[in-house]
């Protein structure tokens, strides 16, 4: 098996275990009331999909295809093992973050029903884990794949999502639980911890 296949299956295998992953949290996440939906918005709709643009159709075409070919550059043996472990960490902070919510999880900018601040567990240090195990995905997929295209597209396309939306999921918290968002706003960073 080539490097090239080694991590084209590596990258599918994270993104299917990622659905896995998603999928029971989001059966229980239907089943729970909506409190506040409106931040659901064709927006949010386009942002969303612009992320989904990025983490997985262009490097599926990629995997599946190898377009495009032109902007391909020799694997690394080094880079492939580095990005299956990078997956392996966002998926489970990705596993985490979900337990965390529960039925408070939700795709879309909503709160539900008897929503609660979430401040302990992968919440203590940042804000956001969810997105930081996002970033981790698109830095997996820039590891794997080497293809500018492809391995990158996954910084875009979650990047635009993320800078225009977390204002807005902020906005949303502060209104929602007021002085304790502040308090814990002033004592975690968004992303990662201690820097950002």
């Amino acid at each position: 098996m080539s490097l090239v296949t080694f991590a084209k299956i590596a990258w599918t295998i994270g993104v299917l275990a990622w659905f896995l992953i998603r999928l029971p949290f989001q059966i229980k996440a239907r089943k729970t009331g909506v409190a506040d939906a409106r931040r659901k918005n064709a927006r949010e709709m386009i942002l969303l999909s612009i992320s989904t643009c990025g983490l997985g159709l262009v490097p599926a075409l990629y995997v599946t295809t190898g377009f495009p070919a032109a902007l391909s550059y020799a694997p690394s043996p080094a880079l492939a093992t580095l990005g299956v472990m990078v997956f392996l960490s966002a998926l489970w902070l990705f596993w985490r973050t979900h337990k965390a919510l529960g039925r408070q999880w939700s795709v879309s900018l909503e709160l539900r029903e008897s929503h609660k601040l979430i401040t302990s567990g992968v919440y203590e240090h940042v804000r956001h884990p969810m997105y930081s195990a996002f970033f981790l995905w698109a830095l997996a997929q820039a590891l794997l794949l080497p293809n500018l295209a492809a391995g990158f597209s996954g910084f875009v396309g979650f990047g635009i999502l993320f800078f225009l939306r977390v204002g807005e999921e902020e906005a949303m918290m502060r209104e929602a639980f007021g002085a304790e968002y502040d308090a814990y706003c002033a004592r975690t960073k968004r992303v990662v911890p201690f820097l950002y």
